[in-house]
């Protein structure tokens, strides 16, 4: 079973597998542009909102996962490493 919450309007994703072990939504931010569907059909999905939210986020490797974050226009899916730190969207100086 995937290993996948919301919390404050935010889909929190956790993995097992990979060096990317945490990924979060902000439906808020989320315009349901679909390019993450697109990208990562498995993990992603739009609800009736047309808000991405996480399916299982174990689907695919690290590099596809990654791939689909970065293709969300506004940056609303943000992945991170296995000591926490924010891989994607990359942190403003």
């Amino acid at each position: 079973m995937p290993d996948v919450k919301r919390e404050n309007n935010q889909d929190i994703g956790l993995r097992k597998e990979g060096k990317y072990k945490k990924v979060i939504i902000d439906r808020d931010a989320c315009i349901g542009a679909g390019s993450c569907v697109a990208v990562g059909p498995g993990s992603f999905q739009l609800d009736a909102e047309n808000k991405a939210y996480l399916v299982d986020p174990e689907k695919y490797d690290d590099d596809m996962l990654l791939l689909a974050a970065q293709s969300c226009p506004v940056n609303a899916i943000s992945v991170f490493d296995e000591e926490g730190n924010q891989v994607w969207p990359p942190k403003q100086p």
